[in-house]
């Protein structure tokens, strides 16, 4: 469904009017986000970040913005519909989205195909190429550097097994795969791998076999609401080991269902998370606290979530793209604008934004190193800078 195209493009129109320099063509955005359906608290502040992103930028290198937002309901076919529907009718410059794995990557197929730019701001292993350089970047960390400081972590503690239970698609793929990956290297042993739907309402029988394996830890690989249903069940079981998160643990929604079941949780994060609590002088803490601010600003209400950094963060990496797109000479519009996006954006180097700071070679299309990975720790209901 089409959200306040309309408004948006309006405010925005207005708000370049305002400036001195004239705008001389019009840079048209899809945004699509899962603002309903089982990860609608993901999708929700990725879209609110993507609004303060916004509203932060501006017009871009003077030229009118108009953003066109969809909700794709946490379903992928809807994602990749979308998708095709703003490239081939709406003729969109540039897409951003979505959250969750699958969707995420339904649309950046479709991006790869059309030969359109895409922001992705939910975590992907791959991205398909085409004319030898791929139409997307990611602005999640990479999942070996998120999930491999907890799994080494697990392994300092003097933890030898692990259980892990975690969604049935690419994102628990991703943490599971992520995890194995660093215990190798760690001498940990994975004693289970458990799996539930993000729409379940129980995961009693998961945790009874996690536990019957008798781990000294127990990792999770869920995201948002449904993340929390294994620290619920686990405390119903009277679990009192160490438990571990991944980056989707950092969800208010997660927090507010699992209570205090969550107690002592270990995750990993970006630094937006902690911004207050980094030292002066970190590389993101001032666009971070400026993140917060506009935030705020935007969408009146304080930020209390990571995802919607990514979102914010992914629209300077595409601001920044198009801004340099257009030093080439392309005009918005056309296919040539769309390439030189895709090229700006696997040059970017040392962006800086709340999330990490950003350089993307034709090598990868991750953008941030272990700089950008912290860990936290669940404390009286708020999360704490542990390094």
């Amino acid at each position: 469904m089409r959200l306040d195209v309309v408004t948006r493009s309006l405010a925005l129109a207005i708000f370049g009017a305002s400036l001195t320099v004239p705008a001389q063509a019009e840079i048209v955005i899809g945004a699509v986000n899962s603002l309903t359906g089982p990860i609608a608290a993901i999708g929700t502040n990725n879209e609110r970040g993507i609004r303060a992103g916004v509203a932060f930028t501006g017009t871009i290198a003077g030229e009118t913005v108009r953003v066109i937002y969809f909700d794709d309901a946490s379903d992928a076919a809807n994602a990749s519909k979308l998708a095709r529907k703003l490239i081939e009718e709406d003729h969109v410059d540039v897409l951003i989205g979505t959250a969750g794995a699958p969707s995420t990557s339904a649309m950046v197929s479709v991006a790869t195909e059309l030969k359109v730019p895409m922001v992705a701001i939910s975590p992907i292993l791959s991205v398909p190429k085409n004319d030898g350089l791929p139409w997307a970047v990611t602005m999640i960390q990479t999942p070996s550097d998120m999930v491999g400081a907890v799994v080494d972590h697990i392994a300092k503690t003097g933890s030898k097994t692990v259980g892990y239970i975690g969604f049935n698609d690419g994102y628990g793929d991703l943490v599971y795969n992520s995890a194995i990956a660093a215990a190798a290297r760690d001498g940990l042993t994975f004693t289970s791998n458990e799996r539930y739907a993000r729409a379940d309402t129980s995961v009693t029988g998961q945790v009874l076999k996690v536990l019957s394996t008798k781990p000294d830890a127990i990792l999770t690989g869920g995201s948002g609401s449904g993340g929390a249903l294994p620290y619920v069940a686990l405390a119903e079981r009277g679990y009192k080991g160490a438990i571990y998160g991944n980056a989707g643990t950092i969800s208010p929604d997660l927090l507010r269902i699992a209570g205090k079941s969550a107690e002592g949780t270990v995750a990993c994060t970006g630094p937006i998370t902690v911004v207050a609590q980094l030292p002066d002088g970190h590389p993101n803490k001032k666009i971070g606290l400026d993140f917060k601010d506009i935030y705020l600003k935007t969408n009146g209400i304080p930020v209390a979530d990571g995802f919607s950094a990514y979102g914010f963060d992914g629209w300077l990496v595409l601001a920044d793209s198009a801004k340099r797109a257009l030093a080439t000479g392309a005009k918005p519009g056309t296919p040539e604008f769309r390439a030189a996006i895709r090229a700006a954006m696997y040059t970017t180097k040392d962006l800086v934004g709340t999330q990490g700071t950003y350089t993307w070679t034709p090598a990868s299309h991750f953008g941030t190193d272990l700089r950008s990975v912290v860990l936290v720790k669940l404390e009286n209901g708020e999360w704490k800078l542990m390094n």
